[in-house]
């Protein structure tokens, strides 16, 4: 059976703000009406980041607006939502987010065969050198990239 994948929303900051040292895809619990409003692309999470509390993992600063056709009875749209992990996944990602430096955060959430999913990555902040670093290795690619295409056309 072919796993139909389809991105909802990216975290573009997180790649800019950290290195991602490993990912990994896990569910997200979602009450009443969240559903349609992630599928609908209602969803913020510029500075969300997950933690372990108690065997569990939260994701927390996740933003997610009510679905506007939905009844009154809509769950407050900033509570911290759990994420869907086994345990010996949960002990991995406790072990290394233990370490000084590194954290869980949101890279993206998409639709797998119709379920919500979470792409979380274990990320070490960079530095404000590594970020110009970035930026200088972008702009040479952007600069390389365009003349290619003027070689191309002429």
């Amino acid at each position: 059976m072919e796993e139909k994948k389809k991105v909802i929303a990216e975290n573009k900051k997180a790649r800019f703000n950290y290195f991602i040292e490993d990912s990994i895809e896990c569910g997200i619990a979602l009450e009443g009406s969240e559903v349609k409003s992630i599928k609908a692309g209602n969803l913020a999470f510029p500075d969300s980041f997950a933690e372990i509390e108690n065997g569990e993992v939260w994701i927390r600063n996740l933003h997610i607006t009510g679905y506007a056709f939905s009844s009154t009875f809509s769950p407050d749209p900033d509570r911290k939502r759990r994420l869907l992990l086994h345990k010996d996944q949960i002990k991995r990602l406790q072990r290394k987010t233990s370490e000084k430096g590194y954290t869980l955060v949101p890279i993206s959430f998409y639709l797998k065969n119709g379920r919500v999913k979470v792409d979380l990555g274990v990320c070490k902040g960079k530095k404000q050198y590594d970020k110009r670093d970035a930026i200088r290795a972008r702009d040479l690619q952007r600069e390389a990239s365009r003349e290619f295409r003027k070689e191309l056309t002429g």
